[in-house]
């Protein structure tokens, strides 16, 4: 992640859930992106597979509402941040049997944008008075979404 968006991101979980975060959180965050995006991905692989497609369209994703919900708002909330265009070369996949299309490509930042918002949401449900997240907390939240992802 570029020095310049580091600035961006702790707004970010600022504006969304009045997280303070720092680099540390920052690196948990790509981390934690880079295994949700490959989760949704390899879904959506086998979606493509079972209906005789060589590539990942954008209805194979297995976007749930509550996704769908926080994707919306992430779209809202970015007009003031302006983080997709960072997110836009943040979202890195592994090479997958089945590539997503053109389509599916261009959803995949805001729906990290969706993920990012639902992420920050999560530690305020489950510590409604955390400011900072340390690595315990993290350790928490990360197999809450392993689960339902």
């Amino acid at each position: 992640m570029t020095v310049m968006s580091v600035p961006r991101f702790e707004r970010f979980f600022r504006v969304a859930a009045g997280l303070d975060v720092d680099k540390n959180d920052l690196k948990r965050y790509s981390d934690f992106v880079d295994a949700k995006v490959y989760d949704l991905l390899l879904i959506a692989e086998a979606v493509a597979k079972a209906n005789a497609r060589d590539v990942i369209v954008p209805w194979d994703l297995p976007i749930t509402k509550g996704l769908q919900e926080s994707i919306h708002r992430f779209r809202d909330l970015d007009h003031e941040i302006e983080l997709k265009p960072i997110l836009d070369q943040l979202v890195r996949h592994p090479p997958l049997d089945r590539a997503p299309d053109d389509a599916t490509e261009a959803r995949l930042p805001e729906i990290v944008g969706g993920l990012s918002l639902a992420l920050a949401k999560a530690f305020k449900i489950i510590y409604p008075d955390l400011k900072n997240p340390q690595t315990k907390h993290w350790e928490t939240v990360w197999p809450l979404f392993n689960l339902l992802l």
